[in-house]
């Protein structure tokens, strides 16, 4: 009997100690797995493709001379004459975003120079290229061809699309790059898709400087002092003689003038760009005149004080080839009789 009561006692120990054990080890893991469920989820994804960020990217402080920095390889030019512009933009991409980069910008077709004996491809211009980049200190920021939402938003934001330098995103892949510069960041397209020719658009990252000043009857006063005339750009309803309201401001300073100097006496000549007939333009420019004569005597100046003509697209002043030359060229000058 007492053999039987202390194996009875002995089981019930037995029995006793298993289940705080196993008590034990549930409580254990219970207590990692709400440990586990606050741990973080990490995205290794991110990491592993990480959005661009030119900061991340070392600056360069490589000579790489003047703007645009690169000639057309050996073999090669770029064609059409073209020029780096003071101000414009391109449309620059990277993996997760296309966008507007604006600053001092040059954009070319490079094709085979024909007086060369030099045979070359596609791939050595952008290889050329490329290469030349990297030895100025920039890194490859995308490569690829565009489909989806990242075409539509090129498409949008390309107004410069099919003049000197557009890429052909249609069809072929783009590559960017940038070069990360204390005196202004500079970023790089290659059109890669071409076989014996490429495209490159280049601008470095510079702030917008306004070149515009308002017209005043003390540069007036002293572009007739000193010149005996005076070159304004008085705006007009589009091909009317009706004066804008910053055109009548102008008219006010040149009024100013007259009444401060009674005895002034000036010829208002009105000039036209090329566009259009030449016999239209020249009816325009002399309607703009006289409406610019008409505008000053109703201020109270006497009309003998006043001659109006108008010359048309005769000599111009500026490149009429040019948006920017025609707009010179539209003018009316005060000439001190």
């Amino acid at each position: 009997m007492k053999k039987t009561f202390t194996a009875i006692l002995s089981l019930a120990l037995l029995i006793s100690c298993n289940s705080e054990k196993s008590e034990s080890t549930q409580d254990a893991l219970e207590e990692n797995t709400t440990v586990l469920a606050e741990t973080p989820t990490v995205e290794t994804g991110a990491a592993e493709n990480p959005a661009f960020d030119i900061s991340a990217i070392p600056v360069s402080t490589e000579d790489i001379g003047d703007f645009p920095f690169f000639t057309a390889p050996q073999g090669a030019q770029y064609i059409n004459n073209v020029k780096p512009s003071d101000f414009d933009f391109i449309v620059f991409v990277t993996p997760e975003s296309v966008y507007e980069v604006e600053g001092k910008t040059f954009r070319a077709h490079v094709h085979p120079d024909r007086s060369s004996e030099t045979k070359v491809s596609g791939r050595f211009l952008t290889k050329s290229f490329e290469d030349a980049i990297i030895q100025a200190g920039g890194v490859k920021v995308f490569e690829g061809k565009l489909e989806g939402e990242q075409k539509e938003t090129y498409k949008n934001l390309c107004t410069y699309s099919g003049t000197d330098g557009s890429i052909d995103i249609w069809n072929n892949p783009i590559a960017t790059y940038v070069i990360r510069r204390n005196d202004g960041n500079v970023y790089i397209a290659l059109d890669k898709g071409m076989a014996s020719s490429t495209s490159i658009q280049i601008v470095q990252e510079k702030p917008f400087e306004q070149t515009i000043t308002k017209i005043t009857s003390d540069k007036i006063k002293q572009d007739l002092t000193e010149q005996g005339k005076s070159v304004l750009h008085i705006n007009f309803d589009t091909d009317k003689a009706t004066l804008k309201p910053d055109g009548k401001e102008v008219v006010s300073e040149i009024v100013k003038v007259l009444k401060d100097d009674p005895s002034l006496k000036i010829a208002i000549n009105g000039y036209t760009d090329n566009a259009g007939n030449k016999a239209h333009n020249q009816g325009l420019s002399e309607s703009r005149a006289s409406a610019v004569k008409t505008e000053i005597a109703a201020a109270g100046i006497a009309p003998e004080r006043l001659t109006s003509k108008g010359f048309g697209q005769d000599n111009p002043i500026a490149d009429n080839s040019t948006e920017a030359g025609k707009a010179q060229n539209r003018r009316v000058e005060l000439v001190k009789i």
